[in-house]
């Protein structure tokens, strides 16, 4: 399983090369002479055309982000390199346990207007795709290759839930009792005239708060941050079909993005230390997922750590 690469947004290409492209490059040739029976690669979505057209593995490619240039070049390194028994998974957004970079940083800034006792507001509309798969999918589909899948498979990773910017924003109205909307296409396309100068004033607004809440909880070091790369600001849908990997027996456990799973989430860098507890409380009853399961069960009058 190689999932090594840089995932940092907003790097210049030379990062990417050298952290994925050819870190992935010296991992492919020693699996090559180990003689591994597969060698199962982490791609990315990114790499197809964006639009609202969910992509199947066969459309347009036209990467998105440099990340996901870099990746798409990767992928085609890998494919010509001789003797290589190589599989290839696109996920969408990863979003669960540990994620830092997907649904996190709306995560955090939503626990910042909480904070700031604001509106939270991102550009375009509530319909652009920001289409998802929980963690726990994307690692039993790589479990799912290298027991099932024949070499040369290539497929998409996505869920059913179809999720798209105002979906996360409800979400996280629920869980931190916050207002949020969008800024609309006349005023982002404004915006965009002057993105990088609009991009540093977002991320100053945001960055300070989350560093106030940190030091406050005793945080002194954290992967999480609500910072956001101008890459990920434009108007680029990711919509993504990922049926066709249901086909070969997979199945995902979780094909819908209920809250409890962002609550989930967020509870795990609570319990490392590394997201403040913004207020705990008592609620009478809260819909909870268990570990590796599509169903939920209900737990009453428990303590639980809530965000609001």
């Amino acid at each position: 399983f190689n999932c090594a690469a840089e995932t940092k947004y907003g790097q210049e290409e030379p990062i990417y090369v050298e952290k994925t492209h050819d870190a992935c490059v010296k991992i492919a040739t020693e699996a090559v002479k180990q003689k591994v029976d597969k060698f199962v690669q982490l791609s990315t979505a990114q790499v197809y055309e964006a639009g609202k057209k969910a992509s199947k593995e066969s459309d347009k490619l036209d990467p998105w982000t440099t990340l996901a240039k870099v990746t798409l070049k990767t992928e085609n390194t890998l494919k010509a390199m001789q003797g290589l028994p190589l599989i290839i998974l696109r996920p969408a957004v990863v979003y669960g346990p540990g994620d830092v970079a997907g649904i996190a940083p709306r995560i955090i800034c939503a626990a910042v207007y909480k904070h700031l006792k604001e509106k939270m507001k991102f550009l375009w509309t509530g319909d652009l795709k920001v289409n998802t798969v929980h963690v726990r999918d994307v690692c039993r589909a790589m479990w799912h290759c290298a027991t099932t899948l024949p070499v040369g498979a290539l497929y998409n990773l996505s869920d059913k839930n179809d999720t798209d910017a105002e979906c996360i924003n409800k979400h996280l109205e629920t869980i931190f009792e916050i207002k949020t909307g969008f800024a609309g296409s006349i005023m982002s396309n404004v915006a965009k005239m002057n993105f990088k100068s609009v991009n540093g004033e977002v991320n100053d607004k945001h960055l300070k708060p989350w560093s106030e809440l940190c030091k406050a909880a005793g945080i002194v070091n954290t992967p999480l941050t609500p910072y956001l790369d101008q890459e990920l600001l434009y108007n680029n849908s990711l919509s993504v079909d990922g049926a066709a990997i249901e086909k070969t027996g997979f199945k995902y456990d979780h094909p819908q993005m209920p809250v409890e799973l962002l609550r989930e989430q967020i509870q795990y860098p609570i319990d490392q230390k590394l997201f403040p507890v913004i207020h705990q409380t008592l609620k009478a009853s809260c819909q909870t997922c268990r570990v590796g399961d599509t169903k939920s069960r209900w737990f009453k009058k428990k303590k639980l750590y809530l965000f609001s």
